[in-house]
């Protein structure tokens, strides 16, 4: 019995080092939870600090937003997505499930480059778990998100009179998005410590990938010579996933998600892994 009890030990102490690094991205956000939380709440509310309304703004964002692609898609360039009826109004609900695919990412794309560099104080002067930065830009990112699907939903049920029922699978197909948002916002993060200029590529990376996507116009209508490159773009099949489930009433692609979720965890534990080898730098750059 003893015998076993120290095989078993051995076999403990030889496994724990290979769990710690699966959970080394999560265990900071376990351990520091609640600075986690009040990060977030301060990105949130601090982005509608002095205006009249107050929070109010992420849900009268999303509508003005939409109001002005409707008019500039609808209503003067009369856009219509192949094989949908009801006209201009469709078109821009359809795009609008899009835009907040499109506008999680984002937000983590555009704002991670400066996530350490504008927090000198962090590096230098105090002690503070730095992996820990992305997430409350994260959380804010998918508070946002689901800002924008309560006025989607509110849109779509003073339209057609009903909501997909399938739209319960959103948050799922939009987990995969957000660990691959995570693992490119640490791998960001990073490098935008030792390469300044990286916070000006992302906001032209960002337009790119919107355009280059499936966001405004169904791969079937992509020239056969580019549809690759929309493929390629890991916008492009969260975007069909989430219209599916928002707009066509059908079950997510399993097995998609399923392929898409592996890479994102691969892209996750390569960003922190860059992170964490780098950030031992940090205070010398800065």
């Amino acid at each position: 019995m003893v015998n076993m009890t120290a095989f078993s030990t051995q076999i403990d102490a030889k496994k724990s080092p290979r769990l710690r690094a699966l959970l080394n991205p999560f265990s900071a956000l376990l351990w520091h939870r609640s600075l986690v939380w009040e990060l977030s709440k301060r990105d949130v509310l601090g982005r509608y600090r002095g205006a009249s309304f107050g929070l109010l703004w992420a849900l009268i964002s999303p509508f003005l937003v939409l109001g002005v692609y409707t008019f500039a898609f609808g209503f003067v360039m009369k856009n219509k997505w192949p094989q949908v009826e009801g006209g201009q109004t469709h078109f821009s609900i359809i795009l609008f499930v899009a835009l907040i695919v499109h506008g999680l990412f984002s937000e983590c794309l555009t704002r991670s480059p400066s996530l350490v560099v504008s927090q000198p104080n962090f590096v230098k002067k105090v002690i503070f778990p730095l992996q820990i930065l992305p997430w409350p830009m994260l959380l804010s990112a998918l508070f946002h998100a689901f800002m924008n699907l309560m006025v989607f939903m509110l849109l779509r049920l003073f339209m057609e009179g009903t909501i997909a029922w399938t739209i319960i699978f959103f948050p799922v197909v939009i987990l995969p998005l957000a660990m691959l948002s995570l693992g490119v916002a640490w791998a960001l993060a990073a490098l935008g410590v030792y390469l300044r200029d990286i916070g000006q590529i992302t906001g032209v990376m960002s337009t790119a990938l919107l355009f280059m996507s499936s966001a405004m116009i169904p791969l079937s209508s992509v020239p056969a010579s580019y549809r690759g490159w929309f493929e390629l773009n890991p916008l492009t099949f969260i975007i069909d996933q989430a219209r599916e489930v928002c707009l066509w009433q059908h079950m997510p692609d399993w097995q998609g998600l399923g392929i898409y979720a592996v890479i994102a965890l691969a892209v996750m534990y390569a960003g922190y892994g860059w992170f964490a080898s780098t950030q031992r730098g940090f205070a010398d750059v800065l």
